[in-house]
Order: structure tokens, then C-alpha cells, then sequence
């Protein structure tokens, strides 16, 4: 085939260099958003005279017969072509003849990818939003359900204070409801169009970007026609978004991959989201989670290849750029995937309230507690804290818990115990009466599930 800018060469390309060249293995995703393009790019030209009424509707009416063709399966891509643009307009010639060749007026590939590319990630986004908020509805459901179940939370993996297993849940609610709230400012600050910027300097037509950019969906244009095509800040900032999900999802893994070990038992995981072993018939692996965890790695390379990509380049484009779009796919790919299995995995997991409860009944996870009641009645907390320190110590020479020490033990280490310390440090007790704002209470629990729900009524 020949190449669109063949007239300045006289020599063909070497093969290997245009494979090299070539990106419509992967670009070909993005066929609908380039047909859409084309199809507001060709409305404007009419409207303002550049090009006849009569290109206009065949080239509106070859460009259809494209997009139903290729969803149709009737059409193949040609991946001989050198991008999934040359592939368009090379079909629309050889099926309208001279008005498909009039479509690139006023604009050049490099508007029109960055173009594309937008229309691609605000697409894929809004999809990677739909599948956050199914994991926000599914860990709110299954923190409602364990409102109450007591277990023990950990700072530095020790056990260190009582809370239940919903408090642990919302947790991830707020970081999974910030990160909805991120990948929506991402494409607020994305959505202007560039089309129109053409190759870098505009055009000599007398164009009209706003009305294609209002046709396409956008908020307005880039004003700056450098910036316009050499923009890859969207890419950069979506991406960073989609990290940061997948750490919140990894840090969600690892959990679960704990809890569901032997040496913890709180959850099972459903048949459906875990694996066996080929040799260990006992086995039941949290697979899936630790998929989740190990391709977050994966999705970091890709912001990371991106950022080193773009740090050196003048403006305005460089062929560097087609770096942009198999980093960013693939973060988009990986972050669905990895959703699309989270959500019902949270759904179907099984827990073991019985075994947390155990779990927290060991590890003084109460002694915070109990030097607050010393505090109560008037100790002051860092003489509090020394005493229970020594009551503690003295549980594990004993081999005993606080809640099983004798009342005449506690009163040799001060007069300010009572009978009604053991109330104070019962583990419903030190969870419930955790009531401020954002704590462990039911209460509180309570507030942040509806916050929650009000938030994905939105």
C-alpha cells in the first residue's frame, strides 16, 4: 500500500522499519473514536465552506458504512497500514473516490491521535468509574453485614486496639470513593479537544474547533496549538489515578490473602475466586487477590515508562509519543480486569466472626482502654499508661489476659480499680464507646455507610 506522504520519497521503506513504524496493532482500538472524529471533523468543513455539501455526505455516509462494517465484522483492519488513521482514510478513498481524500483538510495525525486518544480514555474511564463503584457497593454491602463483628485492628501487624470488621471495610470504601473522585477531576482537566490544532501551528482555513469540539462531547478546546498536539499530561495523570486504585487494591489483596491463611481463618473466599494446588490436595489459594497484588507492579511500569518517555521531548510532536498509547491501554486493561473479578470475589467471601472475635480477645488489645478508665477517675495518662504497661507484663508472666486478672491484683497497682473495670474492657464495650466522629462505634460505622450509599446515589 502505498504510504500517504509517499510524494517527498522516492525509495520505499525497509520492512523492517515500517513494522517498527508501524502502530495500528494497537491503535486499531480506537477505530470508533477516529470514525467519530472524521465525522465532526467533515460537518465543520461543510458548515464552513472548505469542502462541498456533497463531499460532506459521502464522506459522512462512507464513514458509516466503515464503522458498520467493522462492528459488523464485515470489514478487517488492514494491519499493513502504518495507523489505524491511514487505515481509515484509504478505506473511505477507495469507497468514495477524490471527496475521502478532501476529509484531511485542516488537520494533520497529530491533532487527530491526540484527538482519538482522548476520546479513548474518556470512554475507557468512565467504564473503570461503573466498575469502582460495583467493589464500593459490594465492600458497603459487606460492611453492613459486619457492623458489629469485633476484631482486632493492627498497627505494625500487632494487634493493637478492637474495632469491627465493617469500620476495616469502610476504610477501603473512602480510599476506593477518592479514587472515583480523582479519575473524574482526570477527565474534567482532559476533555477539550485539539482537533484543529493540525501538525503545530493551526491552519490557514477559517476552521471552526468549538463547533467540533461541542459535536464530540468536549468542554471547550485547547487554546494552545503546541500544547494542543504535544499534550500527554492526560495520559500521565489518568494513569498516576490508576496506580493509585491499584495500590488501594493491592494493599486490599494482601489483606485477604492474610485472613484467608490458616494462621488467621477470619474470611474464606468463594470457590469461585480461589485455586488449588497440583500436588498439596489441602490447598485453597487466594489466587485472585494475589493477582490483583502482582499486577499492580505492572501498572506502575507503565506510568513510570510513560513519564520517562515524555521528560526529554521538545515540542511540539515526536514519534516518542506512540509510546502513549500501549503504556496507558494497558493500565486500562489491567485495572478493569482486576475490578471486574474484585467486586464479586468481596461478595462471595465468607466470614469467620468467631475467629476474629478469638483473635481479639488476645494481644491487650484492651489496654488502651483500661488506661483511660484510670484517666476517668483522675490519673494522669502517662502514669495510666505505666501502670497498665505493668499489669500488662504481669498478664504474661501469668499466662493470663486483663479481663481474667484478679480484682485484688489490679487494686496493688492503684486504688482507682473497681469491679467496674471489667465492664470498661470488655470488648464491646472498648468498640462501642468509641464515639467520635470516623471511629470504630456502630454509630459512626453507621455515618460512613450512608455517606457511602448517598455517595453512589449521585
Amino acid at each position: 500500500m502505498e504510504k500517504m506522504w509517499a510524494g517527498r520519497f522516492a525509495g520505499a521503506l525497509d520492512k523492517e522499519a515500517d513494522d517498527f513504524n508501524s502502530s495500528i496493532s494497537f491503535d486499531c482500538k480506537m477505530y470508533r473514536e477516529d470514525i467519530r472524529g472524521s465525522m465532526a471533523h467533515a460537518t465543520m468543513l461543510g458548515a464552513r465552506g472548505i469542502i462541498s455539501p456533497e463531499d460532506v455526505n459521502e464522506i459522512l455516509a462512507g464513514l458509516e458504512g466503515i464503522l458498520a462494517d467493522l462492528e459488523s465484522g464485515a470489514l478487517a483492519i488492514d494491519m499493513d497500514c502504518e495507523d489505524i488513521h491511514m487505515f481509515v482514510e484509504a478505506e473511505l478513498t477507495k469507497r468514495i473516490g477524490d471527496a475521502g481524500k478532501r476529509l484531511h483538510t485542516a488537520r494533520s495525525r497529530n491533532d487527530q491521535v491526540a484527538l482519538d486518544i482522548r476520546l479513548y480514555l474518556r470512554e475507557q474511564t468512565a467504564n473503570i468509574i461503573e466498575l469502582l463503584r460495583e467493589l464500593l457497593a459490594a465492600i458497603t454491602d459487606k460492611a453492613e453485614e459486619n457492623k458489629s463483628v469485633i476484631m482486632p485492628g493492627y498497627t505494625h501487624l500487632q494487634r493493637a486496639q478492637p474495632i469491627t470488621f465493617g469500620h476495616h471495610l469502610m476504610a477501603y470504601a473512602m480510599m476506593l470513593s477518592r479514587d472515583i473522585g480523582r479519575l473524574e477531576d482526570a477527565v474534567r482537566r482532559m476533555n477539550f479537544s485539539p482537533l484543529g490544532s493540525c501538525a503545530l501551528a493551526g491552519t490557514t482555513y477559517d476552521t471552526d474547533r468549538r463547533m467540533v469540539a461541542k459535536a464530540l462531547g468536549f468542554d471547550g478546546i485547547t487554546l494552545n496549538s503546541l500544547d494542543g498536539v504535544s499534550d500527554r499530561d492526560f495520559c500521565l495523570e489518568l494513569m498516576s489515578a490508576y496506580a493509585i486504585t491499584m495500590m488501594h487494591l493491592s494493599r486490599f489483596s494482601e489483606e485477604i490473602i492474610l485472613w484467608s491463611s490458616w494462621e488467621f481463618k477470619f474470611v474464606e473466599l468463594s470457590d469461585a475466586y480461589t485455586t488449588g494446588s497440583s500436588i498439596m490436595p489441602q490447598k485453597k489459594n487466594s489466587d485472585m487477590a494475589e493477582l490483583v497484588r502482582g499486577k499492580t507492579g505492572r501498572v506502575y511500569g507503565n506510568l513510570m515508562a510513560l513519564l520517562t518517555t515524555l521528560k526529554g521531548l521538545p515540542l511540539a510532536y515526536n514519534k516518542d509519543m506512540q509510546e502513549d498509547k500501549e503504556a496507558v491501554f494497558d493500565s486500562i486493561v489491567t485495572l478493569q480486569k482486576c475490578l471486574s473479578v474484585f467486586a464479586p470475589m468481596i461478595a462471595t467471601m465468607r466470614v469467620n466472626a468467631d475467629n476474629m472475635y478469638r483473635a481479639a480477645q488476645g494481644g491487650f488489645i484492651n489496654a488502651t482502654d483500661l488506661a483511660d478508665y484510670l484517666v476517668k477517675k483522675g490519673m494522669p495518662f502517662r502514669s495510666a499508661y505505666k501502670t497498665v504497661g505493668q499489669l500488662v507484663a504481669l498478664c504474661i508472666e501469668k499466662k493470663t489476659v486483663l479481663d481474667e486478672l484478679s480484682l485484688e491484683e489490679y487494686k496493688k497497682h492503684s486504688d482507682l480499680f473497681d469491679s467496674d473495670l471489667y465492664e470498661s474492657i470488655s470488648l464491646e464495650t472498648c468498640v462501642e464507646k468509641r464515639i467520635s466522629e470516623g471511629g470504630t462505634g456502630r454509630a459512626s460505622v453507621e455515618a460512613q455507610i450512608r455517606y457511602i450509599r448517598e455517595f453512589l446515589d449521585k
